[in-house]
């Protein structure tokens, strides 16, 4: 297995996050030479004035967290972002749409985004602390035909929610790998063993607020 800095995406979501808060993500990256950071659109710009090169990478949010927006209002989000140095982006599938069995929007949706992002990473988040199991497979399952590069866990933002499970990160593996498509956990990843406990279950990314305390209980194995 690579070294677990290697796996995450150092994380900055909150709504009263600052931009000290964005100015400490992004050393905290370079110095322990996480893969990414990721964070909310408005502060995209400033992570590309800090990080400068191609590493870590740059992930920005959109649709998030309600999945409540208009796609075209999703796609403008997607297409700023990528002007304003994203190098990746995790868009929230339409939850609604799936509880509905509207799985033709659900995957028309990812299509459109995708075909903003082009040749830059699309993670779809499931959001699957809402999710039946059924629906969690249904849902990796419409983001291989919409053309995503990834299905994620969560957004962190449900209350009372546990975010990655082993459990479902290890059904998302299993359903969307046939088809080349990876996983990234993410929501209350919080030390080291439960985040190698993801990786072995499937997921290739993680994210977290907690990166730093990850990689130091990596050192000291805990």
């Amino acid at each position: 297995m690579k070294s677990i800095n290697n796996y995450i995406e150092h994380t900055a979501l909150k709504p009263d996050c600052t931009l000290e808060d964005i100015k400490k993500l992004a050393q905290d990256a370079l110095k322990y030479n996480f893969f990414g950071v990721c964070a909310n659109p408005c502060y995209i710009r400033d992570l590309r004035e800090i990080i400068q090169n191609s590493h870590p990478k740059i992930v920005c949010v959109v649709n998030f967290p309600l999945a409540n927006q208009l796609i075209e209002t999703t796609l403008q989000q997607t297409e700023l972002a990528l002007k304003q140095g994203a190098d990746e982006i995790d868009t929230v599938l339409n939850i609604s749409a799936l509880k509905n069995k509207d799985y033709k929007k659900v995957s028309f949706d990812i299509k459109q985004t995708k075909e903003i992002a082009k040749d830059h990473n699309l993670k779809v988040i499931l959001e699957t602390d809402l999710l039946t199991k059924d629906e969690i497979k249904t849902a990796s399952l419409l983001a291989v035909e919409g053309g995503a590069d990834f299905v994620k866990t969560s957004t962190g933002f449900v209350k009372q929610g546990v975010g990655a499970t082993v459990e479902n990160v290890k059904l998302m593996y299993d359903t969307v790998n046939p088809h080349g498509l990876k996983v990234k956990a993410s929501g209350g990843i919080k030390n080291y063993s439960q985040a190698l406990a993801l990786i072995e279950a499937g997921a290739q990314r993680l994210g977290t607020s907690s990166g730093v305390d990850i990689i130091l209980g990596e050192k000291q194995n805990v």
